[in-house]
């Protein structure tokens, strides 16, 4: 009888400490963007957010949709929230309810993609259509996506599959992996120019509101004409299962750069 309380004390033990690994898994996870589920944004803060780009947007979360274009206005922002819901989705913003929400959500690349061009043009960028949201979801089972603005001039690409390195493929708008980032077609030469990127917690995209703030972020990053080449690097790092180092090290930087307190950071 002792024996079989030994074994039976040992197999609950194993299944605590299983249970304890996958729960810090998921705590380093979560802890790239702890505790900015209750920040409220000072004016300053919203406008300093427009300057870091998508990066930004989920530290906006908690304020209103309202009070995040009040911010956007105060800033001088190029592009705000106004401009998105009357652009992108026809909406008047003066009529929308603080979660943002009219019905209207992304569930792929190339809707964000749409979304996002009718706000460039509807703001006079030349090119507009040159412009794409793309994402890398190789990490999304634990809960974040990569995301990248990029600049492209062609509709139908022939690329080398980026996740076996081999394989020719051939992509248009219509296709889903055209969403992803391409460095270069298949004889080397560059296609896109990435204007911004981010990894975000899938959780944050989710809501209308999120990715309208993702839109208008976007859209400043391109109207500042930003570049970030380091993404190819961040790319690489993130395939390679770097996801949580790179959401920390974003996340701190944001916080930092929003003079957010130190409890918001790992």
């Amino acid at each position: 009888m002792k024996k079989i309380h030994s074994i039976i004390s040992i197999a609950c033990l194993l299944l605590c400490l299983s249970a304890c690994q996958s729960n810090n898994v998921t705590h380093g996870f979560k802890s790239a963007f702890k505790g900015i589920g209750h920040l409220i944004l000072s004016p300053i803060q919203i406008g300093a957010g427009v300057l870091e780009g998508i990066s930004a947007m989920p530290f906006y979360l908690s304020n209103s949709i309202h009070n995040i274009n009040k911010g956007m206005v105060k800033a001088q922002a190029s592009i705000t929230l106004e401009d998105t819901y009357d652009s992108a989705y026809g909406k008047k913003l003066s009529k929308i309810s603080d979660d943002g929400n009219t019905g209207e959500v992304f569930r792929r690349m190339k809707q964000a993609t749409e979304y996002f061009q009718k706000v460039l043009r509807q703001y006079g960028v030349d090119n507009y259509q040159q412009y794409r949201l793309t994402s890398v979801d190789t990490a999304n089972r634990s809960g974040y996506t990569l995301f990248a603005v990029v600049k492209r001039e062609y509709d139908d690409i022939q690329v080398i599959d980026k996740y076996n390195g081999k394989t020719i493929r051939n992509y248009s708008k219509s296709d889903r992996m055209y969403y992803d980032a391409h460095r270069a077609d298949s004889k080397g030469r560059q296609l896109d120019k990435i204007i911004d990127w981010a990894g975000i917690p899938r959780d944050s995209i989710r809501s209308q509101k999120g990715q309208a703030v993702l839109i208008t972020l976007a859209a400043n990053s391109v109207v500042a004409e930003k570049c970030d080449e380091g993404y190819w690097d961040i790319e690489k790092r993130w395939m390679a299962g770097e996801f949580k180092e790179i959401c920390n090290e974003k996340s701190k930087h944001i916080a930092d750069k929003l003079q957010i307190e130190n409890n918001v950071k790992n």
